[in-house]
């Protein structure tokens, strides 16, 4: 027999709670860490997250970690039983009252979008379930969280070598972009980045050649973004260029050795994949050959969406819950130029 529903709406935050956040708008200076998040938030009101099958041990790692450190609470949709199994191997205690028992994982979706489009909760996350049926919930007309904007994925990588953090999209959401796609792919993804302290970020389109060739739509569509931005249709100010390939785009020595230039050649922020297999490809070998984690979010929903992969540590899964309360503290009011219609 299901628990019945226990959870009441967030009460206002405090005026202590909103200053923080003020605060942060107004002195955030550029996160180049995983733990500047931690301090960019510090004094965000606490969030709550509705995880979606929260019967995973290092989704409740992350989550646990999450409001220990203060950062949000939580409510875990999924099998009750389970849950409470793998948080009695943890020797961790969870408040009854915390789970919703949906031990269907379709439901269990369902369920979490609810719990953050009626307002429970404030920020949604994947647990153990595949990707598709989780956006399948959230992308539900009726009871999802869609807006008027297109929604996209961002991995951000937390890169040690280059000293900063590397923002790469869409690899999980969006299949094969078209030019008008991509466009607003790259304005979710230069909304993101200002909110890391970004104010004009790089934005470099990547192919497997630096060069334009008819043949590669991608390489076509590179160059025509690139005017784009150089005609002003972009709201968001960022450089983007391309085309070009991995190498040259984030590695200052591979783009002088090519004999590319631009405020971009070796120095991108974000990179923009041409499909859905590359990009996924892309940020799975950062986190599996051993480079690093990388945190994982949905641009466009109503509401901060924190959406990895069921491999990711607890670490990648922690950072993202973070990265989405800093999130949290953003209005949306971007624009996009095509022809004579603007979005």
């Amino acid at each position: 027999m299901e628990e019945k529903k226990t959870q009441t709406k967030r009460p206002r935050r405090s005026v202590k709670d909103e200053k923080g956040t003020e605060r942060y708008l107004k002195e955030r200076r550029r996160i180049v860490n995983f733990d500047m998040i931690l301090e960019a938030i510090m004094d965000f009101p606490i969030k709550r997250v509705a995880v979606a099958v929260a019967q995973d041990r290092s989704v409740l790692e992350a989550v646990f970690e999450a409001q220990e450190r203060e950062v949000a609470e939580y409510v875990l949709v999924g099998d009750k039983d389970e849950i409470l199994r793998i948080a009695d191997d943890m020797d961790k205690p969870v408040r009854s009252h915390s789970i919703i028992h949906k031990p269907d994982p379709l439901a269990a979706a369902a369920e979490a979008v609810h719990q953050v489009h009626d307002g429970y909760a404030d920020v949604l996350m994947k647990g153990f379930i595949h990707t598709d049926d989780f956006l399948r919930a959230i992308l539900n007309k009726e009871t999802g969280l869609r807006t008027r904007a297109v929604m996209s994925h961002v991995f951000i990588w937390e890169s040690i070598s280059f000293g900063r953090l590397i923002f790469v999209t869409d690899g999980a959401m969006n299949i094969a972009p078209s030019l008008e796609l991509k466009a607003n792919i790259i304005l979710n993804a230069t909304h993101l980045a200002r909110m890391f302290g970004l104010d004009r970020p790089r934005v470099a389109l990547l192919a497997a050649v630096e060069v334009v060739n008819p043949a590669m739509p991608a390489t076509v569509e590179a160059a025509a973004l690139a005017g784009m931005c150089y005609r002003s249709q972009f709201s968001m100010p960022c450089y983007i260029d391309g085309p070009f390939g991995f190498d040259n785009a984030i590695n200052p020595e591979a783009a002088a050795h090519k004999k590319i230039g631009g405020y971009v050649a070796g120095k991108a922020d974000i990179l923009v994949v041409p499909s859905i297999e590359a990009g996924n490809m892309l940020a799975k070998s950062f986190s599996f050959l051993g480079c690093g984690d990388s945190v994982g979010v949905l641009i466009g929903a109503k509401r901060p969406v924190v959406l990895t992969s069921r491999a990711d540590s607890p670490r990648s899964k922690f950072y993202s819950i973070a990265a989405a309360v800093l999130m949290s503290g953003f209005e949306r009011d971007l624009r996009l130029k095509i022809g004579k219609v603007h979005y």
